[in-house]
């Protein structure tokens, strides 16, 4: 084990920085950055993540640079197994605020723990820096002679469903000392069985009385493995762990193989004494993955619901079956069926529309298309088509403020923020900002956020400006930038531009280092993989998967890849927009199933709720980017909106356009609205 005395073989330069830090704190936000300092700075921050202390020859004339204490930071954290604790202290007593002193602290202290130096451990250490570190201070109050109170030292902790490998001692300890009783346990694995957290059953089913350590892991196998479970449930004693574990097996089963899951309830629904929340909660589950499955009962059964089992989704689910049918009159009783605020819905609204023209209600149609056609939603802008009127965009502009510019320009924070920003490092200038701004009052906010849109930094307003008037910004809430050649590589890539503007839009909302838990990476949120192949296909250097953080190389693949899905498509930019989210081998099983449907039916019955929202998000967007490339009108939403296994042309001179206006009074949604694909982020 590392002990603390052999830490301190560390360089006698570090020492000697920490005198040199506090002679320039003072000085380290008086002068304004150049070029020359920023380049600088980008060098000597790429030696300082290295270690040692070579930055410093680099750094000679950034000592007055906002962004200084960042690199003695750097270079800590790479070294901090080598690093002593008063070397560590100097750096937080001179920049006790910065965030990368709480990053130093926080790495630190992990080392501290590493070591089990407890001592050194509880010197730095401060509540509130993670589960992780709170139980490794317990591990420290332990170290030293220490008891523990549940009620003062686990208490909060035994409320999460799980917990990191850093707790496992200071567990251990609680049940040596008896702490952890069986209705401890109980609570907390009941708490780990909602959270589908079946490790944590497991871990903790040891600790119970042999005679019920059986019923802990077959809830632990009813989330691992449902249908093992429900084989086994046919043994199991009605007792109220195994009505728990039946109930979520069944529900978890259901979401994967409907038609299995059902078969099992109508065997076991009489073996054991369900609750009615149990028995709603079963019934509610089969019927809406029934539903999402568009199985033949699947209407009836959501009909037939009990009113305690339905909800949102299985009354929303309720109308997309009735519309995947084109059964309008069931589609109306089911819009019907839902709460007002559910029916308020521009979706829902929309289709009460659709549903009335169908029935022959012409006149009863156009007030509700009317109704949703001033909004500039997905929905509204295909309520304003049915109604062949303008589309109803209302830019706001944002007044100069150069005094309030000026005082924002007196944070340290903002400062370092925008430097941050300046010299790529975006996820640390998002944390600059986001510190800087909080409690600030919206003017403020949006005040920043047009700063950072003139600096290039365009995700801030994306945001920032998410509700009230502000949802009018346009030219902020939409940037066009430019410099990152979208217009012409869409182009040559034989794409709408607006289109790809909207997919870009919605990806990643203008953060050039979005990075997903997939891998997909950049502006347009490419898989290394893919990109490459794009880039082999089109002749297109390909420098690896960090390329795609350039925002130049990113839409250059990403057009080409939008271009491929468009032709796979016969160009169609909405089905193309479906496949780039859900994949094209899901799209081409949705279209062999429902592929006869209008449009705007095959949407609302896509069976994934992100896919949903995805694609009238963008082509919402789409919109609303073209209105800004052309200034005046659009295309019409429901030209992009083709009919599927029609052949998509891309709009030219010839192609009718959309006037927008701005019609008075302005109805300005205060929010923006869930699932509209209007101008939300």
């Amino acid at each position: 084990m590392f002990s603390f005395a052999s830490s301190r073989r560390v360089p006698l330069a570090w020492l000697a920085l920490a005198g040199a830090w506090l002679l320039t704190g003072s000085t380290a936000l008086a002068a304004t950055p150049d070029a020359a300092q920023r380049v600088a700075f980008k060098q000597a921050y790429a030696v300082a993540q290295q270690g040692g202390d070579g930055w410093r020859q680099l750094a000679g004339n950034l000592h007055d640079y906002p962004l200084y204490p960042y690199l003695a930071a750097a270079a800590l954290q790479h070294d901090i197994q080598q690093v002593d604790r008063a070397t560590v202290e100097a750096y937080l007593a001179q920049y006790p605020d910065w965030i990368p002193a709480a990053d130093l602290r926080r790495a630190f202290l992990l080392e501290l723990a590493r070591r089990q130096d407890w001592s050194g451990f509880l010197a730095l250490y401060q509540p509130g820096l993670g589960d992780t570190l709170s139980c490794d201070a317990l591990q420290a109050k332990l170290a030293g002679g220490g008891k523990l109170d549940f009620q003062r030292d686990l208490a909060e902790l035994w409320t999460r469903a799980n917990l990191p490998g850093a707790c496992d001692p200071v567990l251990d300890a609680a049940h040596d000392q008896g702490l952890l009783t069986d209705a401890r346990l109980w609570t907390r694995i009941d708490r780990a069985a909602d959270a589908g957290q079946a490790g944590t059953i497991a871990s903790l089913a040891s600790w119970l009385p042999a005679s019920e350590q059986p019923a802990a892991q077959q809830l632990a196998t009813a989330l691992r493995d449902p249908a093992a479970a429900i084989a086994d449930a046919t043994n199991w004693p009605d007792g109220t762990r195994q009505r728990h574990a039946v109930t979520l097996a069944l529900t978890r089963l259901a979401r994967r193989q409907s038609d299995s899951a059902d078969a099992a309830w109508q065997q076991l629904q009489s073996r054991f004494t369900l609750s009615e929340a149990q028995r709603n909660r079963i019934l509610q589950t089969l019927a809406l993955f029934r539903a999402t499955d568009f199985d033949d009962d699947a209407l009836a059964r959501l009909i037939a619901l009990p009113a305690a089992a339905q909800t949102d989704s299985t009354r929303e689910w309720r109308v997309r079956v009735a519309l995947a049918r084109q059964d309008w009159s069931a589609a109306l009783a089911g819009i019907d069926a839902m709460p007002a605020s559910q029916q308020q819905d521009g979706e829902w609204q929309y289709f009460r529309g659709r549903a009335l023209a169908a029935l022959g209600r012409a006149d009863e149609a156009r007030r509700q298309f009317a109704e949703q056609a001033d909004q500039p939603t997905f929905f509204g802008f295909m309520s304003a088509d049915r109604l062949d009127q303008p589309y109803a965009i209302c830019p706001l502009t944002l007044a100069d403020d150069p005094q309030r510019e000026q005082q924002l320009l007196a944070m340290p924070g903002l400062v370092r923020a925008f430097e941050l920003y300046a010299v790529d490092l975006p996820k640390l200038a998002r944390r600059e900002w986001t510190r800087a701004l909080q409690g600030s009052d919206v003017a403020t906010q949006r005040i920043a956020a047009d700063m950072a849109n003139r600096r290039g930094w365009y995700d801030r307003a994306v945001f920032t400006l998410s509700s009230g008037d502000a949802l009018r910004l346009y030219d902020l809430r939409f940037p066009l930038a430019s410099q990152d050649g979208l217009v012409p590589q869409a182009e040559q890539a034989g794409i709408e531009p607006a289109w790809a503007y909207g997919i870009l839009r919605a990806e990643s909302a203008w953060m050039s280092d979005a990075h997903s838990g997939a891998d997909a990476r950049g502006l347009m949120q490419l898989l290394p993989e893919t990109a490459a192949r794009v880039a082999s296909r089109n002749g297109l250097d390909w420098a690896g998967g960090d390329s795609l953080y350039d925002p130049a190389t990113n839409i250059a693949l990403g057009t080409r890849y939008l271009a491929q899905m468009a032709a796979r498509f016969n160009g169609s930019p909405w089905l193309a927009s479906t496949a780039y989210n859900a994949g094209p081998n899901k799209v081409d099983q949705w279209l062999a199933a429902r592929g006869t449907l209008p449009t705007d039916l095959f949407v609302a019955s896509i069976p994934y709720k992100e896919t949903r929202e995805y694609v009238a998000r963008v082509m919402a967007f789409s919109v609303i980017y073209d209105w800004r490339l052309d200034g005046h009108s659009v295309v019409p939403l429901a030209t992009r909106m083709d009919a599927i296994g029609q052949p998509y042309s891309l709009p030219g001179n010839g192609t009718p356009r959309r006037k927008v206006s701005c019609p008075a009074p302005t109805t300005t949604p205060t929010t923006a609205p869930a699932g509209a694909a209007s101008v939300s982020r």
